[in-house]
């Protein structure tokens, strides 16, 4: 969910919306000096895959810098959050994602 290129960092995730109803997500980036940069997505039902992207900044604190993204997807209103996934850029000692 975390890309680093160039020096520059943003947060992507991938979607296919085939739930028959329009989709929202909101797309967070949590960078090591604290800010967060969000993107807000609107998913249009179907079965097309689609990307929701952060904007791409400078990246703080170099290449291994512990970012964080997280992307929550609600209904259309925002009412009901149908799901929350997120990555933690940082391995753990053993060097799996767990």
């Amino acid at each position: 969910m975390c890309s680093l290129r160039g020096g520059r960092t943003w947060g992507r995730t991938y979607y296919r919306n085939t739930s028959g109803k329009p989709l929202h997500a909101v797309l967070s980036l949590m960078r090591p000096d604290g800010r967060t940069v969000q993107a807000h997505c609107d998913l249009p039902a179907g079965d097309e895959p689609g990307t929701c992207e952060t904007p791409r900044e400078s990246t703080v604190g170099g290449d291994r810098a512990p970012y964080t993204a997280v992307a929550e997807v609600t209904d259309k209103r925002g009412e009901r959050k149908l799901l929350r996934s997120g990555s933690n850029a940082e391995p753990d000692a053993g060097g799996s994602d767990q």
